[in-house]
């Protein structure tokens, strides 16, 4: 799990600072309840509940630098626009399946796909950020409602 001093070092590595932005995001996500995503426009509406003034550009800015540092991973749910949640490695690496329909989605874990995504990232000489699986699908709840009505 990033810390706050982590995070620091790994951006002064980049050449970039930890501000104090960039700080209470990661604290936001740190303290997100297991299974919790946020999408950028949440992040902004929770942050001003709290009386925080960031920008919403910046916390776009800041979320997709995070992503691609690995902090947080990027989802693609199904309501169009993205969604993140901190990167924790195993044990509480896990996956979504999705409901095209209604949105619910749930997460699970299958360490196998973590396995694969490893090995072959590691076989090709990559360093392995993250691995996640996402199913699309139609939960029981809406394959009921598809049924015709007689």
């Amino acid at each position: 799990m990033y810390t706050t001093s982590s995070l620091k070092a790994e951006l002064n590595d980049r050449g970039w600072r930890l501000t104090p932005q960039r700080e209470t995001i990661l604290q936001v996500f740190q303290n997100l309840p297991e299974g919790k995503h946020l999408s950028a426009e949440d992040l902004h509406m929770l942050l001003e509940e709290q009386g925080e003034v960031i920008s919403l550009s910046t916390i776009y800015r800041n979320l997709k630098l995070m992503s691609r540092m690995g902090i947080l991973r990027e989802l693609e749910l199904a309501e169009g626009h993205k969604h993140y949640e901190i990167n924790q490695p195993s044990p509480h690496h896990h996956h979504h399946l999705i409901c095209v329909r209604c949105n619910k989605t749930i997460e699970f874990k299958n360490d196998s796909i973590l396995k694969v995504g490893s090995k072959t990232a590691e076989k090709e000489g990559y360093h392995l950020l993250d691995c996640q699986l996402t199913i699309h699908a139609v939960c029981p709840t809406c394959q009921r409602s598809l049924l015709p009505v007689y």
